[in-house]
């Protein structure tokens, strides 16, 4: 089912944060030795909820409610979050790269698809792609580390 409604990206948006988060939160308790990112990039993720939330109550209308802002098909976006009990840490990071990209992705394209008609959520879509892409370039300098 394809998302149309700012309301219905919103939520999607709060379901990719959230699944993410708890990627996060299982690498950080598997791999010791960047815990404190890993929990650090959780806790990071509830922020961009909330950023995203304030912003989307902050302008939502009936206008802007009733209107299909977007044409988003949440399959492009979505990733599985489950590790394997043996996934090495490389497996693992490399994962990490791959959802970010998504997530990164989606944050960009529905900032394109809404800007002709709100400000306020695109601009904060495109806040949180710009500090994913620097999660993504700590993610890849760890990749980088490791090989």
């Amino acid at each position: 089912m394809r998302l149309h409604t700012a309301s219905e990206v919103i939520s999607f948006t709060k379901e990719l944060e959230s699944e993410s988060a708890k990627f996060y939160q299982d690498l950080s308790q598997r791999y010791d030795g960047e815990q404190d990112a890993f929990l650090s990039f959780a806790k990071e993720n509830g922020k961009n909820s909330l950023q995203i939330e304030r912003a989307y109550y902050g302008v939502i209308s009936d206008a802007i409610e009733g209107c299909f802002a977007f044409d988003i098909e949440p399959s492009d976006y979505t990733f599985e979050i489950a590790l394997a009990g043996d996934t090495s840490y490389s497996d693992a990071l490399g994962k990490a790269v791959d959802i970010e990209e998504k997530i990164i992705r989606f944050y960009t394209d529905a900032a394109e698809q809404s800007k002709s008609l709100m400000a306020d959520v695109p601009r904060n879509f495109t806040i949180i792609a710009k500090k994913r892409n620097d999660r993504l370039a700590k993610l890849k300098s760890l990749v980088e580390k490791r090989g």
